[in-house]
């Protein structure tokens, strides 16, 4: 995958999962996100908005098991959790980042305990982040990315109050949010969650 200054292993696992051109959007945001800026990336499901996700993610970290994470990836329910999870495994073989899912028919201090022996990435349904970041103690100053994936989904769910909880925690990262539709809640949200963020609309003819 021809990207500027690519981390070589993540090239690696990319070519050897047969993702050997980057498409539009991976292509546009791949050198901004690296650069550290808030981003708002608005593009129809099924576009790549989470495989853009994933090799960011890889892209920026290295892999050092900490107890807190350094990244945070927001997503609406369990099968978005695994298929998360999943993708960080195909594209990720070779960065050895230390990924961990939760969700609501988990084990909360199960989940405490496995994320206190070492993860990099956190990805999880807003309900169950909420209630783990309230009680767990985690050191979230270490976060180096908050990214809210399939955001208007996640707000027609109401979920807007626990999202910026926990952002409000949270006194710098990089904040990464990703729609399928610009809706006036996602503009609200999105108002308030990032700062003078780079906006990528893939919606317009």
């Amino acid at each position: 995958m021809k990207l500027k200054k690519i981390n070589p292993n993540l090239q690696k696992g990319l070519v050897e999962s047969g993702l050997d051109e980057a498409n539009e959007i991976q292509e546009d945001t791949f050198s901004i996100i690296k650069s550290g800026a808030d981003c708002m990336v608005i593009s129809p499901q099924g576009t790549g908005k989470t495989s853009t996700i994933v090799i960011n993610v890889l892209q920026q970290l290295v892999a050092e098991g900490e107890e807190s994470p350094r990244a945070l990836i927001i997503v609406e329910d369990k099968a978005k959790v695994l298929e998360v999870e999943a993708m960080f495994d195909k594209l990720g073989q070779y960065n050895k980042l230390q990924v961990y899912g939760v969700h609501e028919k988990g084990d909360m201090e199960y989940d405490k305990n496995y994320i206190s022996t070492g993860i990099d990435v956190l990805v999880g349904t807003p309900e169950k982040l909420a209630n783990m970041f309230s009680t767990a103690g985690f050191n979230v100053n270490r976060l180096k990315m908050f990214i809210v994936d399939d955001a208007d989904t996640l707000l027609k769910q109401r979920h807007e109050t626990k999202m910026m909880r926990i952002s409000n925690s949270i006194t710098k990262t990089q904040r990464l949010v990703f729609t399928d539709k610009y809706t006036e809640r996602v503009e609200v949200f999105a108002d308030k969650l990032l700062l003078e963020p780079e906006i990528f609309d893939y919606t317009e003819e």
